[in-house]
């Protein structure tokens, strides 16, 4: 019987270690196969570095202001009689806007221009008896004096039935009244806004270190969202002469010749301001680029062999430009480079290039929506 046991668990033991044999084994040789199975070339996209010819720009935003604009109020008292303008209407400076019912003041003029001319028919008349030194010179003076009371009082009462009428200050656009017929109003009362557009000025501010890259006179362009497809030239009128010790910018104004209207007070803009002299970049896609805190790598192809191998290599980038970025450092004119796929490379890396046009990068240094 023990003879028997014995004989089971040495066979067992046979069988297990037969059986762990074959996996060893066979781990073994898959394992060699793995390590020693070519690496599949990676397929990517491959751009050249290029060179052109960069004007550098400043960007920034801002916001549209009328060089005129008011919120037109009732400087006195009195019923609406009139509204001669209609809501939205160009308006031309001095154009009468509003008239307010001046029959009072009217009958109140009538009455001072009576006394008036009685007044001066009587200076009249005392003017020759003193001559015969029939009254005295301080009657006369006294009858002269009442004459420039009363015409002081008429010329008091034009400017009030004057005020009556309310005109437009400048030219401009309306905006909508405020106001009806027939209402009553009173000192400050407002009644209609007017904006003059054409020209329009254009606020913004820029980093105190643009300080030395603008002066008066020098041309700059702005995008509106109402325009997408316009690009409109202005030119800076104003710089601040201080810089604001809480945003270290400084305020700076430029004014836009505005003739179709196109351009609004408060519309945001996207402001470029170009340098004068352009100057010669080397440049490669955005995609090209790994952005990393320690610095930006990007894939140089090289050739070993009849295979295409990929080295990383350090570089330093400028500027932006649209779907280009500036190289400042690294790369000469000419080198190939990876332009997509980069993730899955590593240095020494085996590839293929695709150069189907539909999986190109975009290249453009100004693209523009599809919209457009």
């Amino acid at each position: 019987m023990l003879k028997r046991m014995i004989l089971m668990l040495i066979g067992t033991a046979l069988l297990f270690g037969l059986i762990f044999g074959y996996k060893a084994v066979g781990n073994h040789f898959m394992n060699q196969f793995f390590d020693n199975m070519p690496t599949p070339p990676a397929t990517i996209t491959a751009n050249e570095v290029v060179r052109d010819r960069w004007v550098d720009s400043i960007p920034t935003i801002g916001n549209f202001r009328p060089v005129n604009g008011a919120m037109i109020p009732a400087q006195i008292d009195g019923e609406i009689k009139s509204i001669r303008f209609n809501n939205g209407d160009i308006v031309e400076q001095g154009q009468v806007l509003f008239i307010l019912d001046d029959r009072v003041e009217q009958a109140e003029r009538e009455r001072l221009a009576a006394a008036l001319a009685i007044a001066e028919t009587e200076a009249a008349r005392l003017e020759p008896l003193f001559a015969r030194q029939e009254v005295s010179e301080s009657e006369l003076r006294r009858q002269q004096s009442q004459v420039a009371q009363a015409r002081a009082a008429l010329a008091m009462q034009d400017a009030m039935i004057e005020r009556k009428t309310i005109r437009a200050p400048f030219s401009g656009v309306a905006g909508l009244r405020l106001v009806n017929l027939g209402q009553y109003v009173t000192p400050g009362s407002e009644l209609v806004s007017i904006q003059s557009f054409d020209p329009i000025y254009l606020n913004f501010t820029l980093p105190e270190r643009f300080l030395s890259d603008i002066v008066r006179g020098q041309t700059i362009s702005a995008e509106v969202d109402a325009y997408p497809s316009e690009r409109f030239s202005g030119e800076i009128r104003a710089i601040e002469p201080s810089v604001r010790e809480s945003t270290r910018t400084i305020q700076i104004q430029a004014q836009f010749e505005n003739p179709e209207q196109k351009l609004r007070a408060g519309m945001f803009a996207r402001v470029r301001i170009d340098s004068e002299e352009a100057r010669d970049v080397l440049m490669i896609p955005r995609t090209a680029i790994q952005f990393n805190p320690f610095g930006n790598i990007v894939f140089m192809i090289e050739e070993e062999g009849d295979e295409l191998i990929v080295q990383q290599r350090l570089v330093r980038t400028g500027q932006s430009r649209g779907d280009m970025v500036e190289i400042t450092e690294g790369l000469e004119e000419g080198d190939r480079v990876a332009s997509s796929g980069l993730l899955k490379l590593r240095n020494g890396a085996v590839v293929k290039i695709n150069d189907d046009p539909e999986l190109q990068p975009a290249t453009s240094t100004d693209p523009q929506p599809a919209n457009r």
